[in-house]
């Protein structure tokens, strides 16, 4: 267990906590929220020991390990499964043992180097490592590349692997879903759910939070407030504890309101003094209630765009790619005013290509792109928080694109992406990630497009800001194109799927639920794709090595061919017979599967069935008053179940439909 106890912390003169309290036990996971600069990075290097407290004790058990997510790495010659190897530094040791007992000759020290090694795990261990490569992205022809030849954010999934990597009773994750696509995001998902230990996550996905964490610890005017469930509930019982904090704000300040109006109105009359004197006391000795703030820093909506044509933009037979090598071919996609289309498809696949294309950025390889007249495009990307002016303020920014604009009216715009006072006139280069991004937003909102192309633009952005821009975006009456890791902005803003992959854009029918069911059925395919190939690859160097070479060898062959020559009409028949009795017992064996699978699919509709009707019951205002309380909590409950109850449903599925796979490959153990 961990324990924080009246814990002050200061950054600066102004206390980050204070007199903050919070219990940790052992194989929570919980989701760690507040605004930016409240102190959650410095909560985890408090816990991590490089930080003291100013007052206050922290207590973690004796023995722990702890594993973090560093958010810097060097560029390193080193190969990138090494670097993550690194990561379990107990393995390293390990094996360091190994070599030096070998080099020692003696026998009893390399049998006790060799038990250890194996007692960490280190003779599966690079399978471990390369498994977390693979999962969060990195194909397997990666591996041996050098850390220095990674891009910043595919250096930001090594820190993680490496950290995952490494053997740990608590684990702290900072953003880590910053740079992952989906796909790699719906896998750190399952990792983290079949993770024993205890984990404190920080992030800014609510739906990663929902299915990741049991619990949310929100950083709140200097205080750890804890709340049971994940953030969907943190949000709902949040919402209650303010309303009843604002009443009983409301009601304190009437009380305190009518004591000094005693105060003042009989003080100076000696029969009333007394009283008047134990009202004074009163009033001093009372713990004052804070009134209740739930006002976001940001406020923006996206002005009236110009009236552009129908379609906006079309692809005629658009091949797109680089230095001439196509990635993309064959596109006839065209976008309308309105439409709101989310790309799907693994990374690297083309989605980012196709918006580049989109926006203007890049020429296609063939074909046409046609634009409509008076159409405006506004373009985000994440290279664009690198082109900013580190020079200019966030003012002057948008006075070079509205030189005549009025300052005040500058500042009051800029105001909504909570850039107030001297930020809105410094320069913009000390600004953070999720601030500079904010910035291209600006920008961006400013310039009024008719089409909105968004390449992850929630990367850095706390969850307030994603709450903005997502209300935003769905009052914007123009047409949008999205790529997002963040499920509830594509969920909420997005009406169709395009699924990029394959060497082409398909529409993708269907909702996230069913692609991350297509993610499962297209990696277990492309797993028996590359064993085949594997097996296919052993199978021809084995007729290479045994095939006789040199004098004679027109004999032995000669001989084994004699020898399988001219088969019996008997013989025929009993193959054939062997064949419909295989083929037979196949059938056997896949009748009881596929109804495993149809039972699986069943109880799946059903939970999902289920559970959309309890979350839209949620969704009424009217259950979160006091009156309710009874039906909020059994709602709650039973969505937690039916969230298990699905979870539990899709996996016997998988694993129904794998048997079914595994049984038509004649896999004896499949009916087991």
């Amino acid at each position: 267990m961990i324990q924080l106890s009246d814990i002050t912390l200061r950054r600066g003169r102004e206390p980050l906590l204070e007199g903050a309290r919070l219990t940790i036990h052992a194989g929570q996971k919980l989701g760690l929220v507040g605004a930016n600069g409240t102190g959650k990075s410095t909560l985890f290097a408090l816990l991590r020991g490089e930080l003291a407290t100013d007052t206050g004790d922290i207590a973690l058990p004796a023995g722990w390990r702890l594993s973090h997510m560093a958010q810097e790495t060097p560029a390193l010659s080193r190969p990138a499964i090494d670097f993550v190897l690194d990561g379990d530094t107990a393995l390293r040791a390990a094996e360091a043992e190994v070599a030096a007992a070998a080099a020692s000759g003696e026998g009893e020290r390399i049998a006790y180097a060799h038990a250890d090694l194996e007692t960490v795990g280190g003779y599966d261990a690079h399978a471990r490592a390369g498994g977390l490569l693979h999962g969060l992205g990195f194909e397997p022809a990666v591996h041996q590349r050098p850390v220095a030849a990674f891009s910043g954010g595919w250096r930001v999934r090594l820190n993680l692997a490496r950290a995952l990597m490494a053997p740990a009773e608590l684990l702290l994750l900072d953003e880590p879903t910053n740079h992952l696509d989906l796909e790699a995001v719906l896998w750190l998902e399952q990792w983290l759910r079949a993770y024993e230990g205890t984990l404190l996550l920080i992030a800014h996905d609510r739906d990663f939070l929902d299915n990741v964490v049991d619990g949310i610890v929100h950083i709140e005017q200097q205080r750890l407030y804890s709340y049971s469930g994940a953030y969907s509930a943190f949000e709902r019982q949040r919402a209650e504890r303010l309303a009843q904090q604002q009443a009983l704000h409301e009601r304190q300040q009437r009380e305190i309101a009518h004591m000094e109006a005693f105060v003042t109105r009989f003080r100076a009359k000696a029969t009333k003094a007394r009283a008047a004197q134990s009202r004074v006391k009163a009033l001093e000795r009372m713990e004052r209630v804070a009134p209740a703030h739930v006002d976001s820093p940001f406020t923006f909506e996206f002005p009236e765009a110009p009236r552009a044509g129908n379609p906006l933009l079309a692809l005629e037979d658009v091949a797109l790619g680089y230095d001439g090598v196509p990635l993309l071919e064959g596109l006839r996609q065209s976008l309308a005013p309105g439409d709101r289309v989310g790309l799907l498809g693994r990374n690297g696949m083309g989605k980012s290509t196709l918006i580049r294309a989109l926006a203007g950025d890049s020429e296609p390889l063939a074909g046409h792109v046609r634009r409509a007249q008076h159409l405006r495009v506004g373009y985000f990307a994440q290279h664009q928080l690198e082109q900013l002016d580190p020079s200019a303020s966030p003012v002057e920014h948008l006075v070079r694109l509205a030189p005549n604009a009025p300052p005040q009216t500058l500042r009051n715009f800029l105001g909504g992406f909570d850039f107030r006072g001297d930020q809105a006139l410094d320069p913009v280069a000390p600004l953070s990630g999720g601030e500079k991004a904010r910035l291209v937003l600006a920008l961006l909102v400013w310039s009024a497009p008719n089409l909105l192309l968004l390449d992850e633009p929630t990367n850095h952005l706390d969850l307030e800001m994603r709450h903005a821009l997502n209300r935003a975006l769905q009052a914007f009456e123009g047409a949008v194109v999205l790529v997002s890791h963040d499920r509830y902005l594509l969920e909420t803003t997005v009406a169709d799927f395009w699924l990029v992959g394959n060497g082409t854009v398909q529409p993708f029918d269907g909702d996230l639920d069913d692609y991350r069911r297509w993610l499962a059925r297209d990696q277990r395919e492309r797993d028996q794709a590359r064993s085949a190939a594997a097996a296919s690859t052993a199978g021809e160097n084995t007729a290479r090595t045994t095939t006789p070479a040199g004098p004679g060898t027109g004999r032995v062959q000669g001989r084994a061919g004699n020898a399988g020559a001219g088969p019996s009409s008997g013989r025929t028949r009993e193959d054939r017979r062997a064949r419909r009795e295989a083929n037979a017992r196949t059938e056997a064996a896949l009748r009881p599967l596929r109804r495993r699978v149809a039972a699986a699919e069943n109880a799946l509709e059903r939970a999902e069935a289920e559970l959309a009707s309890v979350e839209a019951r949620l969704a009424d205002p009217g259950l979160y008053v006091p009156e309710a309380r009874a039906e909020l909590d059994q709602l709650l409950k039973s969505q937690g179940r039916l969230r298990q109850d699905r979870e539990a449903a899709e996996t016997e599925w998988m694993a129904a439909e794998e048997a079914v796979e595994a049984a038509r490959a004649g896999d004896p153990s499949a009916t087991g």
